[in-house]
């Protein structure tokens, strides 16, 4: 909404943290509602904020906040902490990425003929932020944004194959069986020796293939192309367009990190 408004700030209604429901994690559940208290008229908490807004007595809400200060969510004066902009650093990293994507998505589509593709990794597999149709031919591939993709699709195993924290990895494998999951972290090994993951799903006549998109210190997303094997086979008859793709990533990486 553009403009401002010189309406007076309305009181915040009472919601009482013990109405949270029973079934969750209490402490990550209250957590979040101390932390949801932040807005545009409120930068920095307070035992007596805290205690109006949620119904607790203020002793408990000093030991909510200074929990959550000790843990980095808040400050040492109760405003956001720096794991709030650890996060707050990701998800501008991953607007950036999708303000400078569709442009040369739609370069890469063009080039290639083929659908592209860019995702991000979410908890059980990458999950796609923003798509360009191939414009030409009988036959057009697409994914939905906000589709969240197999373990096995290219765009995961680009993501999964760098990422610093091997609990990720343990995280996305463990719906597989052992030799699954033995197959599975070989593949990744070969992604990162190539930079280049292509998609094991088991569909007759489709193929994908994705590489990394770096930030400053770990990857932050997957660009990809899809499309029928005919067009994208996993032979070196794709050798053209898997060059395409990859300087186009290369290109992102180099704009993220400018």
């Amino acid at each position: 909404m553009n403009g401002t408004t010189d309406q007076a700030h309305e009181p915040e209604p009472v919601v009482s943290i013990h109405d949270v429901d029973r079934g969750g994690i209490q402490s990550i559940e209250r957590a979040a509602m101390v932390l949801a208290l932040f807005d545009q008229n409120t930068r920095v908490l307070s035992p007596a904020l805290v205690s109006e807004r949620l119904g607790l007595n203020r002793t408990t809400a000093h030991r909510y906040l200074a929990s959550l200060q000790v843990s980095g969510f808040l400050s040492s004066s109760y405003g956001p902490g720096p794991l709030v902009d650890q996060l707050s650093g990701l998800v501008s990293g991953r607007q950036q990425i999708l303000s400078l994507a569709p442009t040369m998505l739609r370069e890469l589509s063009d080039r290639t003929g083929l659908t592209a593709v860019v995702s991000f990794l979410g908890r059980s597999g990458a999950v796609v932020g923003h798509v360009e149709e191939a414009g030409a031919g009988t036959i057009v591939l697409t994914v939905r944004v906000g589709t969240v993709l197999e373990t096995k699709a290219a765009q995961s195993r680009a993501l999964l194959a760098f990422q610093s924290d091997p609990a990720v990895v343990a995280r996305m494998h463990a719906g597989l069986d052992a030799d699954e999951a033995r197959r599975e972290n070989a593949e990744l090994a070969k992604v990162r020796r190539d930079r280049l993951a292509w998609a094991d799903l088991g569909r007759v006549g489709l193929s994908s293939v994705a590489v990394p998109v770096f930030g400053r210190h770990e990857v932050q997303a997957a660009m990809a192309v899809l499309g029928t094997t005919t067009m994208l086979p996993s032979s070196g008859e794709s050798e053209e367009r898997v060059t395409m793709l990859r300087e186009a990533a290369e290109q992102l990486t180099a704009q993220v990190n400018g």
